[in-house]
């Protein structure tokens, strides 16, 4: 099937590579891309070697999530990467030491946009744990909506991936029942096991992952109240879940 050259937008850009080159340095790489068909032109360049480098990695991760959502862990291929990234495989080489690693780094970078988000909806929260776990949950079925190529590599590709994708996953779900625990302790006098949360995120993760399985992303923010009736219930007892329902059902 034909492969469609993946272009890096100035945001992704400059959220990858920081603060350690000027506006006018990633303007003119943009450039350079935009002109060439998302890949830089042969020849003498000014830009420093190392945004080079650093531009050209950016392009083989998001080249990675773009395929392997297409295409599946399984069945792609580093020439399937090359291709849509417009990158030869000398570069990619010089980046990764194979498919695997190219996907472990890609699949990195988007749980950090993920983890990102959620971190910043919870910071912008209320006062207390049934609100802070509501917007958490909430920002993350807004960041599946809007970005569901690194949304669908976090929460499905990384189950058919590899040994080691599938630590990768399981350390970002105990991360994230870790950060329930923690905030639940917080306000709850008598807080039950920390398994209650991890049992929260693999229900979550479960229902999610079934429902981008059969391409239903779409219109997860329904999903909200039934999750926090199941989050709230682990803590919290029927009566306070049922409320989530209720306030829904009035809002």
């Amino acid at each position: 099937m034909a492969l469609e050259r993946v272009m890096l937008s100035r945001e992704r850009l400059a959220d990858a590579v920081g603060d350690r080159w000027s506006d006018s340095e990633l303007s003119e790489a943009l450039e350079l891309l935009t002109r060439a068909d998302g890949r830089f032109p042969a020849g003498v360049r000014t830009l420093p070697a190392d945004l080079v480098k650093a531009v050209q990695r950016e392009r083989l991760l998001a080249a990675m999530i773009s395929v392997a959502t297409e295409l599946g862990y399984r069945s792609l291929t580093v020439q399937n990467v090359l291709t849509r990234a417009g990158i030869s495989r000398p570069t990619f080489y010089e980046q990764f030491e194979d498919k695997e690693d190219c996907f472990l780094a890609a699949f990195d970078a988007a749980a950090g946009r993920m983890r990102a988000r959620i971190e910043a909806a919870v910071l912008d929260s209320g006062p207390t744990w049934r609100d802070r776990l509501r917007d958490s949950i909430a920002e993350l079925l807004r960041f599946i909506v809007d970005e569901p190529e690194d949304a669908r590599i976090v929460i499905v590709e990384a189950r058919a991936s590899s040994p080691s994708g599938l630590r990768r996953r399981d350390e970002l779900l105990d991360d994230f029942a870790g950060c329930i625990d923690a905030l639940v302790r917080a306000d709850l006098d008598e807080p039950p096991s920390a398994i209650a949360a991890a049992g929260v995120v693999g229900g979550i993760e479960s229902v999610l992952y079934a429902r981008l399985q059969r391409d239903e992303g779409g219109d997860l923010g329904a999903l909200l109240p039934s999750l926090m009736y199941f989050a709230v219930l682990s803590y919290a007892g029927r009566e306070a879940a049922a409320e989530e329902i209720d306030d829904a059902a009035l809002a």
